[in-house]
């Protein structure tokens, strides 16, 4: 189930440009932040690992 990914990903997405936004205790982030946390949760009990929600990203080296 590819879509809980992408639902959790727009979430926390949402929330974090709520707290560079308003703030991190500001209610509409502290909001955003537990829908995330919702969507996150689905994709785990379907079985996805955070690893899926977090991508390990490459740095370039010099």
């Amino acid at each position: 189930m590819p879509h809980l990914i992408h639902k959790a990903r727009a979430a926390q997405r949402r929330a974090a440009r709520a707290a560079s936004a308003v703030g991190p205790a500001h209610p509409l982030t502290r909001i955003l932040l537990a829908a995330a946390a919702v969507a996150a949760a689905a994709a785990w009990e379907t079985g996805h690992r955070v690893t899926d929600l977090h991508p390990t990203r490459r740095h370039h080296e010099r």
